[in-house]
């Protein structure tokens, strides 16, 4: 998908766009880590297991990326999402690409745009976990920057942690 321009906004973690990107999200996901495809229910235990409860301002928000061409915006190429879990640390989620949308270089703008969203809400560092499956993840990570660090949960996908200190952009100065 050279030459496609995304646009990554705030979605309500409920509406129907969101909640069939997280599905597919999961569908992969699970599929990838069951090697065969995941069931409704396999799905439905997974988001049980871990919601999205709390995606939501101002602690919170779930982003969707659209492809947008010729002045619309039209598919749901990928996800992200941030949690504030401390005061100044804000954990990173949801991080997917569609197939369709894979190679465009939309899973480094959706991680930069996730750091945004991170330091808006005040954070100084944001943290993520992956598994060892996910080894697209993982090069995506330190490429940009993210260190490996030492586990901050116990969550049965989770093989790697990892950590970046945020450093706001400076101010242009001013002439």
């Amino acid at each position: 998908m050279t030459g496609v321009t995304w646009i990554i906004r705030p979605e309500p973690i409920d509406s129907p766009d969101a909640v069939a990107t997280v599905r597919a999200y999961i569908r992969e996901i699970a599929g990838r880590y069951y090697g065969r495809p995941a069931t409704e229910q396999e799905i439905d235990a997974a988001l049980a297991g871990e919601p999205d409860d709390g995606l939501v301002p101002p602690k919170g928000v779930f982003m969707l990326a659209r492809d947008h061409r010729d002045g619309a915006v039209g598919n749901v190429g990928g996800c992200v999402a941030v949690l504030m879990v401390t005061g100044t640390t804000a954990e990173i989620r949801r991080v997917w690409v569609a197939p369709h949308a894979r190679r465009s270089g939309l899973g480094k703008l959706l991680v930069n745009t996730a750091e945004h969203a991170a330091l808006d809400m005040g954070a100084t560092a944001v943290r993520l976990d992956t598994r060892d499956d996910l080894v697209e993840a993982r090069r995506l990570y330190a490429r940009l920057g993210y260190e490996e660090i030492a586990p901050f949960n116990d969550s049965p996908y989770a093989d790697h942690w990892f950590g970046k200190p945020l450093v706001p952009a400076s101010p242009e100065p001013s002439m």
